[in-house]
């Protein structure tokens, strides 16, 4: 099940004291890659979200999965597809495989050996696809969990698996800054858990972001302070939720239809919020964007 749109949040205009529509943002195609969870199941655990106590069922998980694909279909976006292998169950989170930046692709070594395989089966991908230009990394980075592209910036988490001389590699292959941001949470693992890049630009600033302080050290803290003083604060309740487990076209943000304190003050901004149920997957540590790996050619 998903909510889409619906009813939008009407503003009070400041001159006639009449309610307004706030100005709708602008989507921009997108081309990503995803992988069917056909093998996920939870038989270990290397974040605090996996408990193989717990059962999962796959026919659900696929069926959540499915829901995510057909909305990226239906928004007019292209997803190409992995074909996933026995024995990698996390294969379903692609987000973790690569990141890509002006079809450059830095791929992924994984900082856990249950999922090392995985860079090497995206790395095959992208070459098999065309993208000529792959680096095989030297350091521990974990591809768009740990990476946030914007139009100007490569955000880097660091504190639980990318290692910091990542952030330095990726800068120098990509040709772009990379700030890097302490997590300390670690039911904040990955960055993609913590922080969701809304839009690339706004009004000439770097990017339109949601964030949740607390996943955050103080310092890394004043540095999205400083670079996005209009970010959406998330809550400690809508970030347990992976609410900021999201992916956004520029105008829709798909993210976990739990995350209810999210929708109005994306709707607040001109973004649409697109609620999914993928609770299955979570079992697993991951939602939306982490099962959404975008391709920048």
């Amino acid at each position: 099940m998903r909510t889409g749109p619906g009813d939008r949040t009407q503003q009070p205009d400041a001159a006639t004291g009449h309610s307004k529509e706030p100005s709708l943002r602008t989507a921009s195609p997108r081309r990503y890659l995803m992988c069917p969870p056909t093998h996920f199941e939870v038989t270990y655990s290397i974040n605090p979200w996996m408990d193989p106590a717990k059962p999962v069922d796959r026919r659900l998980a696929l069926t959540q999965w499915e829901e995510l694909r057909r909305t990226y279909l239906s928004l007019g976006h292209d997803v190409e597809l992995l074909e996933p292998r026995a024995g990698l169950p996390d294969m379903v989170f692609a987000a973790n495989g690569a990141t890509v930046v002006d079809g450059r692709v830095l791929g992924a070594r994984f900082a856990h050996p249950q999922r090392a395989p995985e860079a090497a089966a995206a790395r095959e991908w992208f070459a098999a696809h065309g993208f000529p230009d792959i680096r095989l990394p030297e350091h521990v980075n974990e591809g768009e969990g740990d990476f946030a592209v914007t139009a100007n910036l490569v955000l880097a988490g660091r504190g639980f698996r990318a290692s910091p001389e990542s952030h330095a590699e990726a800068q120098e292959f990509f040709g772009r800054p990379v700030v890097g941001l302490d997590l300390v949470d670690p039911r904040f693992y990955h960055l993609d858990t913590a922080l969701c890049v809304l839009d690339d630009a706004v009004d000439g600033a770097d990017a339109g972001v949601m964030y949740y302080p607390g996943a955050f050290s103080p310092g890394s803290r004043k540095v999205l302070a400083r670079l996005f003083p209009e970010a959406l604060v998330a809550t400690e309740a809508d970030a347990l939720a992976f609410g900021l487990n999201a992916v956004s076209d520029g105008r829709n943000v798909l993210l976990p239809q739990a995350a209810t304190g999210l929708f109005a003050p994306l709707r607040e901004r001109g973004y649409e919020p697109v609620g999914l149920d993928l609770d299955e997957l979570l079992k697993g540590g991951g939602s939306v964007k982490c099962c959404t790996l975008e391709i920048r050619a």
